[in-house]
């Protein structure tokens, strides 16, 4: 069986990227210490997991991708005013502090505080990279079979625990 592995839903996908946006590097991963997912689990932007799709170990590919197949479009409705008083006070109260916080069903949000006022906090609640074009230099340096627990819980295990 001579056929070589191709990347397809429910396999462990190594690879190295880096992601660039307006001429900037943004992110990147080499092979020393490259991202691993699942493939088809959405652990990585819609976008980017299309065009993964059917790679084989050691292809590379450079993708650019509108915002609706990354982090979608810039909402000018995902702002919240918050009472000061309900923001720790281990959090600094300064225009761009990142804040992660837990909505009524217990799922986790971040946002940038966008603007202070006396008795309350804007927050934007959009990704950062909303609304840009994103460009992927990526290259897919090894495929794996996930394993049970790793399909089950949707992500993948490390055995060093440092990721």
């Amino acid at each position: 069986m001579n056929q070589q592995k191709r990347v397809q839903d429910n396999l462990v996908v190594s690879m190295e990227y880096t992601l660039s946006v307006d001429g900037e590097i943004i992110a990147s991963a080499d092979s020393n210490d490259p991202i691993q997912f699942i493939q088809g689990m959405g652990n990585i932007i819609p976008g980017l997991e299309r065009e993964l799709n059917g790679m084989t170990i050691g292809e590379s590919k450079d993708i650019t991708l509108a915002p609706e197949d990354g982090y979608g479009e810039y909402d000018d409705e995902a702002f919240a005013e918050v009472p000061r008083d309900e923001i720790p006070d281990t959090i600094p109260l300064e225009i761009g502090t990142a804040i992660e916080m837990e909505d009524e069903e217990g799922n986790y949000l971040e946002a940038v505080i966008d603007e202070i006022a006396d008795d309350y906090v804007v927050l934007d609640f959009n990704h950062p990279l909303a609304g840009q074009e994103l460009h992927f230099a990526i290259k897919v340096i090894a495929l794996r079979e996930a394993t049970e627990e790793e399909l089950e819980h949707q992500h993948v295990h490390f055995d060093d625990h440092e990721h």
